[in-house]
């Protein structure tokens, strides 16, 4: 990599930790682009050489949170959901609840920022993928009747995003350990999973 390139990747990285601490203290919506551009030492022109628009920044604030919930996946989750076992899926869900003080401030800003249709739609597109992850592990495994795999999966994951929705805004209001247990307990039922 050159040293312009690296130069360019460093100021593109800053604009992505300064919008997400502003995000953070002012919130999506009262943050402007000349906020994001001061935060980050530079200047609107330099702030449009590297996004498009503050939903842009959100955009690319979401595929590294999709990175960091991903890089720890092995197996990945469509494996996990194919092998049907209860150790396997609590271990994975155990490792997303592990990861939601990280990911926290990147899903708050992407709550309070819901009403932009580029966000949502990134939102919803991310949704999807797991869904359609899960759906798959359940086609390779060919467990229960093909068309209740996928609402089978929207309801799992769904269940994952609303508990890490309420620990994001509460805290833990029922114990980790009680929530891992009811949550595995439920996605093995719905996933058709065995214990092991």
């Amino acid at each position: 990599m050159s040293l312009r390139a690296a130069q360019k990747q460093m100021t593109h990285e800053l604009f992505l930790a300064k919008a997400l601490e502003l995000f953070g203290t002012k919130g999506y919506a009262a943050t402007t682009i000349d906020d994001l551009a001061t935060a980050a030492g530079s200047t609107r022109t330099t702030f449009y050489l590297h996004f498009s628009s503050k939903s842009d920044v959100m955009s690319a604030l979401l595929t590294k949170v999709d990175t960091i919930l991903t890089a720890a996946d092995d197996p990945t989750l469509t494996a996990v959901v194919a092998s049907g076992s209860r150790a396997l899926i609590r271990q994975w869900l155990d490792r997303k609840l592990s990861q939601w003080d990280e990911i926290k401030p990147y899903m708050t800003a992407s709550y309070q920022a819901a009403y932009d249709p580029e966000v949502a739609a990134k939102t919803e597109q991310w949704f999807e993928g797991a869904v359609n992850d899960m759906t798959e592990g359940l086609n390779r495994a060919d467990r229960l009747e093909p068309t209740r795999r996928r609402i089978r999966c929207v309801l799992a994951f769904g269940q994952l995003e609303h508990v890490s929705r309420r620990y994001f805004s509460l805290g833990w209001r029922t114990p980790r350990e009680i929530c891992l247990e009811e949550l595995t307990d439920s996605w093995c039922h719905l996933l058709d999973a065995r214990n092991d």
